[in-house]
């Protein structure tokens, strides 16, 4: 009894199929396809009449209204004036019930719903039996992701390693490992796969190494890397520690090259102005003691030259005419010597404390200016020249 039913059903089945009308008939509601590669949407129609169909592609966007892409009537193909125009057709000949179409070189804003209506001009078709609709997804690989270093990679520190990548659908996710010879695969809470972060505290020198992100996505997938060096706390001091040592050092060197510099400056200012220097005033020389006589300590600072060589010719006789000219100019010549006695070596007199030295008496007797003169009371006079013959000038 139980056989008779189901062969009934059966046999209801099979003529439902083939007393069916207009119908359309698509081989997946969902098709997905890598951005770049080829998509196929695959659909077919069947129908009593051998009559030739009306086809029509449409494509509905959520941000617009649908509109046509692809058209068959009356045996010709027609494909409408969009983005899509140099990139889909139909896959085979209409007439062969097969209405599929292609789009070459996909584009993610080639995602969207696709219908295909058919129509029959002496054929039946119940309501919407008549349309198929695919939906198209177009994927995009992730891009090439950017790896960055986040924080001080010291002994002890902790620092974050971030992966973004600036395209991709749907959104990859990011898994972070370290690469051979220390392989290492990272895990949460340490490794954010959304965000794709990573954070390593307590870092140690044997944390060095290569890092690798690979951003994944079902379109494919992209990698970055980064090299992490762990150094010591030392390590950064004693650099510190050279980088101020040779900025000390410079800032000596130009300290004493400036002093030096100032110096020799200084020196050879003084050298001129030395040399340049002229003294006006000079000190006369002071008369021995025993060389002062009697009548020359009675003299008068007002007396006149002429009475200051009287006095001297009579405690030293007679003098030549140079010996006059000799208190001009401030000369000085000791006396004579007394019985035949040997003349007294006495040093020269000393002005401002610093001994003269005593004159050539080859050398021509050096002159006294007219201030030292003058403080000392001398009164300049006319003394008549005598020429070689002995007469008077």
């Amino acid at each position: 009894m139980g056989a008779l039913p189901r062969a009934a059903l059966a046999l209801a089945a099979l003529l439902g199929v083939s007393s069916a009308v207009l119908e359309v008939h698509v081989g997946t509601s969902s098709v997905f396809s890598v951005e770049g590669q080829q998509a196929v949407l695959p659909a077919w129609y069947t129908s009593r009449s051998q009559k030739k169909p009306y086809v029509t592609w449409l494509l509905d966007k959520e941000d617009a209204d649908p509109f046509q892409i692809l058209t068959y009537l009356d045996g010709a193909v027609k494909v409408e004036e969009t983005e899509l125009k140099s990139r889909v057709g139909f896959l085979y000949p209409v007439l062969t019930h097969n209405i599929s179409v292609f789009i070459n070189a996909t584009r993610e804003h080639d995602s969207g719903q696709y219908m295909c209506t058919v129509n029959v001009v002496d054929d039946v078709t119940s309501m919407g039996k008549n349309v198929g609709v695919i939906n198209l997804t177009v994927l995009v690989p992730p891009a090439t992701p950017t790896c960055q270093l986040h924080g001080n990679p010291a002994v002890g520190a902790n620092v974050t390693l971030s992966c973004a990548s600036e395209k991709g659908k749907p959104s990859p996710i990011y898994q972070w490992e370290r690469a051979a010879p220390s392989l290492q695969v990272f895990f949460p809470p340490a490794q954010d796969q959304d965000r794709g972060t990573l954070k390593l505290t307590n870092l140690s020198l044997a944390m060095s190494g290569l890092y690798v992100c690979v951003a994944r996505n079902r379109a494919g997938s992209a990698e970055c890397s980064i090299v992490l060096e762990v150094h010591s706390t030392s390590t950064t001091a004693v650099i510190a520690g050279a980088v101020l040592g040779s900025l000390g050092a410079l800032a000596t060197i130009v300290f004493f090259a400036r002093r030096v510099v100032g110096y020799r400056r200084k020196k050879r200012d003084g050298q001129e102005e030395a040399a340049n220097e002229i003294k006006e005033d000079a000190v006369a020389p002071k008369t021995p003691s025993w060389a002062r006589s009697p009548a020359s300590d009675t003299l008068s600072k007002t007396s006149t030259l002429s009475s200051i060589a009287g006095a001297r010719e009579k405690s030293y006789g007679t003098r030549p005419p140079s010996d006059t000219a000799s208190i001009l100019t401030g000369s000085y010549r000791a006396p004579p010597p007394r019985g035949g006695g040997r003349t007294p070596n006495l040093s020269p007199p000393a002005v401002n404390g610093a001994p003269l030295r005593r004159q050539d008496p080859a050398a021509p007797p050096a002159s006294l200016p007219p201030s030292s003169l003058a403080r000392a009371g001398a009164v300049p006079v006319m003394v008549p020249a005598q020429s070689r013959a002995g007469s008077l000038v």
